[in-house]
């Protein structure tokens, strides 16, 4: 079946809000690996605070991994799904965290427009139907210097590990299916292996203008499947 966008894919989400936390706590690693990526955004835990960006929320897990790292941070949690973003506003969170309704390719129409230090974006860009285009409003809201962590399912290339994705996606489709959400899981299992891998996804952060790019792997069933690949807009009067 074809991998769904937009629309589509919101309302996919939206139906998967009510067990998606159930399902992502079955997952080992899960939690303790967003938050390594959250940290390695490179930012000061403590200080000056810090404004995040953080694309694709879903039901908050990654809000949560950037007040782990950041407790100080001033966070705006952005989704597409309206039931992923009520399950996460519903949680506890302190005075710094807002939320906030809208694609990530159309920040600006919901009035996000400010300079942002550092963009979190956990399991984003291979669920959009326009990657360019989202890292096109990413660097619009970025400071000159601001720091992009994006933390993916991102195969290496390796035959083994696209086995190793598979095998986990075909295990999990009869309870996905069960739940109803059968469509939604065929498309993450697809769209993990028809996006890029993760050189493939550095070079397209390079040649969106950013520096200092790094693949940087997680451990456990996830290496050589999942990474954080971060980069750096270059300061003002730098080139890229």
């Amino acid at each position: 079946m074809p991998t769904l966008h937009d629309a589509t894919l919101a309302g996919a989400f939206d139906h998967a809000a009510r067990s998606y936390d159930a399902l992502v706590r079955a997952n080992p690693g899960y939690h303790a690996h967003l938050r390594r990526s959250a940290r390695r955004l490179g930012l000061p835990a403590r200080g000056r605070p810090v404004r995040v960006l953080d694309l694709g929320c879903g039901t908050g897990a990654s809000t949560a991994a950037l007040l782990a790292a950041l407790p100080d941070a001033e966070i705006t949690a952005v989704d597409a799904s309206a039931g992923m973003l009520e399950r996460a506003a519903a949680k506890r969170w302190p005075s710094g965290v807002t939320f906030v309704h809208c694609p990530a390719e159309r920040l600006a129409d919901a009035g996000i427009g400010d300079r942002f230090d550092a963009v979190f974006a956990a399991y984003l860009f291979r669920n959009t139907a326009e990657p360019g285009r989202v890292l096109s409003a990413v660097r619009d809201v970025l400071r000159p210097g601001g720091r992009l962590a994006v933390h993916d399912y991102t195969l290496s290339g390796a035959r083994r590990h696209r086995a190793v994705w598979s095998a986990v996606c075909a295990g999990l489709l009869p309870v996905t299916t069960a739940l109803g959400d059968g469509a939604l899981y065929r498309h993450l299992w697809r769209s993990v292996v028809e996006f890029d891998t993760a050189d493939g996804f550095a070079r397209r952060l390079t040649g969106a203008g950013f520096a200092r790019v790094r693949v940087l792997p997680l451990p456990g069933w996830q290496t050589g499947i999942t990474h954080t690949i971060v980069g750096q807009l270059p300061h003002e009067g730098a080139g890229a």
